[in-house]
């Protein structure tokens, strides 16, 4: 696969201006639930859960793109789409569990990435030549980010016994869920960036090939 030539600057500084818009949006969107939606705030209805699935969603669209738009990284966009896509799910779950039955996500979950999953496995030798292109790119350093970012510190940030340490007797729960569920925000929008990268990228390798 062809190596990918460095971004150029002005492209470059565009997109990081939208992305910090992008990142400024879900800040002050958080910020404007926790003041004028006080009966929804950081649960299922509020905008940082609705933002969340959103981000997912808009992730997995880019990754099935990528895999069949534009036919390039097929082993790793599937891996990539199982993980976002499970992702998704997961954050549906109070409504699957409410209206479909008790454990629907884990089902899902498990319909969408098992076969994904058995797909890569079984052509791991490709996975691995493709993955050795993505892990030099900006959008892989990205989405290491948003993982990081989303299923390690904001799991160990959002410790009830790490706010309870610091609030002691003027703790709420309201605290814990806040820090938790805004830093997953940050690391969901890190993840959506990194694949509007691995896009630009792709469609990139294609143009040289071509």
């Amino acid at each position: 696969m062809p190596t990918p030539s460095p971004y150029r600057l002005p492209s470059l500084a565009l997109r990081a201006f939208l992305y910090l818009l992008l990142v400024a949006l879900l800040a002050q969107g958080a910020f404007w639930e926790a003041s004028h939606l006080p009966e929804w705030r950081f649960t299922e209805r509020g905008f940082t859960e609705l933002a969340q699935g959103s981000l997912l969603l808009g992730a997995s669209l880019l990754l099935l793109y990528t895999r069949q738009g534009l036919g390039l990284l097929p082993n790793v966009t599937l891996l990539l789409f199982a993980f976002t896509f499970g992702s998704f799910i997961r954050e549906q779950d109070y409504w699957l569990d409410t209206y479909v039955f008790d454990g629907a996500w884990q089902l899902l979950a498990a319909v969408v990435m098992l076969p994904c999953l058995y797909w890569v496995l079984r052509r791991r030798h490709r996975f691995a030549e493709e993955f050795a292109d993505y892990a030099n790119s900006l959008s892989f350093g990205l989405f290491a980010a948003g993982f990081l970012t989303t299923y390690v510190f904001s799991r160990l940030y959002g410790r009830s016994d790490f706010w309870e340490a610091i609030l002691q007797e003027q703790y709420l729960r309201t605290f814990k869920d806040a820090a938790e569920e805004v830093v997953e925000l940050l690391g969901y929008g890190l993840i959506l960036i990194a694949m509007i990268e691995l896009v630009i990228l792709a469609r990139h390798w294609r143009r040289t090939r071509a």
